[in-house]
C-alpha cells in the first residue's frame, strides 16, 4: 500500500466494509447460524455435563460465538466475488489489495462484535456478572481481529468455488473447539491435548472471557493477551502478503 495513499485507501477499505456488510452479513441465514448453532453446541455441553457450572461454560459460548461469527462469511467472499466478476471490477479500481482485505476484515470484526456481545447479555441476563470489564471488551476486540485474519487466511487458495474454503474453516474450526478448553476443562485434558490447546487462539481468548467473568483463568492474563495479540499479527501479516501474491490468479 502507497503510504501516501494510505488515508485514501482506508476510506476505500471503509466503502468496502459498508458494502460487505450490506450485501453479504445483513442475511437472515447468516445471523441464525452466528447465533443458534454456537447455543445449540452450548445447550449440547450444558445438559450433557451438569457437573459444569454455568460461570464455566458460558465464556466457552462466547469464544465459539465470536469463533463462527468472524469466520462465517470472510473465507468465501473472494469465490463469491470471482464467481459473479465483481471482484475483477473491484481490482480495476485504484484500490489496493491490501484494503480489499481490510476492507473484508473490518465487517467480519464488526459483525463478530456484534454477535458476541448479545452472547455476553445472555450471560448477564442469567445472572453472572463481569468483574474484569477492561479485560472482556479488550479481548473480544483483539480475538475478533485475530478470527477474522483466519477467515480471509482460509480464502486465501484462488477459487471460485465457495464451497471449498468454508469447507477448509469447518474443518479447522470444529477442532478448535474440543482443544481451546471451550466446553473442557483445560486441566482435563490429556499431555497431548494440552500441548495442542497452546496452538489454538481460540485457547487464550476463552481463558480471558472465563477470568472476565470469573476471575479465574489457566495462564496468566498477560500471556492471554500477549500471545493473543501475536496470533493476531502473524494472521493478518500472512493474509496480506499471501491474497497480494494469490490476487492475480482470480483474475
Amino acid at each position: 500500500m502507497n503510504p501516501a495513499g494510505v488515508p485514501e485507501q482506508l476510506r476505500r477499505a471503509s466503502a468496502i466494509t459498508k458494502k460487505d456488510i450490506r450485501i453479504y452479513y445483513a442475511k437472515k441465514s447468516v445471523l441464525i447460524f452466528g447465533i443458534f448453532l454456537p447455543i445449540f453446541l452450548f445447550l449440547a455441553f450444558f445438559m450433557g455435563s451438569r457437573q459444569l457450572p454455568l460461570a464455566f461454560l458460558l465464556p466457552g459460548l462466547v469464544g465459539v460465538t465470536l469463533l463462527f461469527t468472524a469466520t462465517a462469511i470472510s473465507p468465501a467472499i473472494f469465490s463469491w466475488e470471482g464467481r459473479h466478476g465483481t471482484l475483477e471490477r473491484l481490482v480495476s479500481c485504484p484500490v489496493s489489495t491490501e484494503a480489499i482485505v481490510l476492507g473484508d476484515m473490518i465487517a467480519s470484526i464488526l459483525f463478530g462484535i456484534g454477535i458476541t456481545i448479545i452472547t455476553v447479555f445472555i450471560g448477564l441476563a442469567l445472572g453472572l456478572s463481569i468483574l474484569h470489564g477492561i479485560t472482556m471488551i479488550a479481548s473480544i476486540i483483539l480475538a475478533a481481529c485475530c478470527f477474522s485474519a483466519i477467515g480471509m487466511l482460509l480464502a486465501v487458495p484462488p477459487t471460485n468455488e465457495p464451497s471449498t474454503p468454508m469447507m477448509l474453516s469447518l474443518l479447522i474450526k470444529f477442532p478448535f473447539i474440543f482443544i481451546s478448553g471451550v466446553f473442557v476443562p483445560l486441566e482435563q485434558l490429556p499431555s497431548w491435548g494440552l500441548a495442542l490447546s497452546t496452538c489454538s487462539p481460540l485457547t487464550y481468548f476463552t481463558d480471558l472471557v472465563r477470568y472476565s467473568f470469573t476471575g479465574e483463568h489457566f495462564f496468566p492474563v498477560t500471556v492471554d493477551m500477549i500471545i493473543l495479540g501475536l496470533f493476531t499479527l502473524m494472521f493478518t501479516t500472512g493474509t496480506m502478503y499471501l491474497h497480494k501474491r494469490t490476487m492475480p490468479k482470480r483474475i
